[in-house]
């Protein structure tokens, strides 16, 4: 907790209290206990601090709530601390009150509060930040549009492993399925199934964490329920003669007239292994050409620099400059930024026939082309810009040259392939599909030592030696 400041807590000083990078507090110098908490949103919540039992530096600090500035005025606030001083002065202790009331808070109401108070980073290097604005619109929207039908009518402290499989196996079968018009040219379309039961019990556990950190909640009963909580790994990346048809789709799809836009953003995730998000969004003051870099001021993992190769580096600096617009790829209409990516994609893998293939797809394909072609894995995770807890160390030495040079050595194949200048689709049909194979078995296994930890070095003589034994007339090393 930041260092205590008693002032008068005037409507001037509330108006002027800026967010800090850590949650910080103002006491008020005329009502002792009354304050002012600032959250690293931004948020202002009038608060009440005091020392339960009769008081005394052995009892125990508690906090109770006033509400959000906006709902109190900070008169209004000062006015409701006096109240709620005043009972403690007379023995009473309001938080507890509270939590006994809170304990038989409904699941509606728990996903209400959670909203509101809840919705911050549980674990990794960004704990106790706020989500992102997207993430927790999708989160919040999954908890209402699953959790709320099925278990929001349950009590908090009601709640079992029983109820938590049984909604897992409702979420899978569809209960939660609807299609619902709202207005003009808005829908609501939830779809269940196994993947969405997935994402939702895992929202649903971190509800039942910030219970039990709030005292809601004593336990919490996603944790012995036995359903899957973690996604199906995805193993699935392009070989070079699948990235040659995603570029002869893109070209003809352009060619007929598809938004140059959608395009050059799909082009941009296969020649840089970038998220969908982290393109789509980009923006000219996160472009820094002359260093041949992309400087994401908040990618999924916070600040990123990612090396960009030539291929990249040329289509980007082709692109135009609309007008004032601060993104690449700015919307048709508005101030956002293109988001017509999703209806285009499916129509590029159409014509390409890459069924199931992802934008994220792309990432994976940078990443396995990185490794098998004997890329240091430091250098694969600044080029993929990973900030995995056990390869941080390394990543934070990289240096932007050397990995400049990576990004190029890897992407040089696929953006040949992209042009439709891979040469190995040109070869006959049983030549290709063994070099098709023996290319998807070498990627495979160097992902998987790479990730074992075994040495770099290591991993090229296996490679060579798997290579010599699969392709005659090659010696083994």
């Amino acid at each position: 907790m930041a260092k205590r400041v008693g002032v008068a807590l005037t409507k001037r000083v509330v108006d002027f209290a800026d967010k800090r990078e850590q949650r910080y507090f103002i006491w008020d110098s005329e009502l002792s206990g009354f304050g002012l908490r600032v959250e690293t949103s931004g948020a202002k919540t009038f608060v009440v601090r005091y020392r339960a039992e009769g008081g005394g530096r052995s009892a125990a600090q508690r906090f109770v709530t006033i509400g959000r500035l906006g709902t109190f005025t900070p008169e209004q606030a000062r006015k409701q601390a006096k109240t709620v001083l005043g009972g403690v002065a007379r023995g009473e202790d309001p938080a507890d009150e509270r939590r006994a009331k809170r304990r038989e808070m409904k699941i509606t109401g728990l996903i209400d509060l959670y909203e509101e108070e809840g919705c911050v980073i549980q674990r990794g290097k960004r704990q106790g930040q706020p989500m992102k604005p997207l993430t927790k619109q999708l989160t919040i929207a999954r908890l209402r549009n699953h959790v709320v039908p099925l278990l929001g009518h349950k009590r908090v402290s009601e709640l079992n492993a029983g109820d938590i499989e049984r909604f897992v196996r409702d979420v899978t079968a569809g209960k939660t399925n609807r299609d619902e018009k709202i207005g003009h040219r808005r829908r609501i379309i939830v779809r269940g199934g196994a993947g969405a039961a997935r994402k939702v019990v895992r929202d649903l556990s971190a509800v039942f964490s910030f219970a039990i950190r709030s005292e809601i909640a004593q336990k919490n009963p996603c944790e012995n329920a036995a359903v899957r909580k973690t996604d199906n790994q995805r193993k699935r990346f392009l070989v070079l003669d699948e990235v040659t048809r995603l570029g002869s789709a893109l070209d003809e799809l352009e060619t007929g007239g598809v938004n140059s836009k959608a395009i050059n953003i799909a082009r941009l995730w296969a020649l840089t292994g970038c998220r969908r998000e982290e393109i789509a969004s980009l923006k000219w003051s996160e472009v820094n050409l002359g260093e041949g870099l992309l400087e994401l001021e908040d990618s999924k993992t916070g600040q990123s620099i990612r090396p960009l190769g030539a291929a990249a580096m040329t289509l980007l600096e082709r692109l135009p400059r609309e007008g004032s617009s601060t993104f690449v790829f700015p919307a048709e209409r508005g101030d956002s930024y293109f988001q017509g990516t999703k209806r285009i994609w499916a129509k590029v893998i159409k014509k390409a026939e890459l069924p199931g293939v992802t934008p994220h797809t792309l990432r994976h394909t940078i990443g396995s082309t990185a490794v098998s072609t004997g890329e240091a894995l430091a250098l694969t995770g600044a080029i993929l810009g990973h900030s995995n807890p056990r390869s941080t160390a390394i990543y934070a030495h990289v240096q932007n040259d050397p990995s400049r040079r990576a990004v190029n050595r890897v992407t040089k194949k696929i953006a040949a392939a992209l042009a439709g200048n891979n040469q190995a689709a040109r070869k006959p049909q049983r030549k290709s599909a063994i070099s098709e194979a023996l290319e998807g078995l070498v990627q495979s296994l160097s992902a998987r030592l790479l990730a074992e930890g075994v040495d770099v070095g290591r991993v090229k003589n296996i490679v060579a030696n798997v290579t010599a034994a699969l392709e005659p007339g090659q010696k083994a090393v």
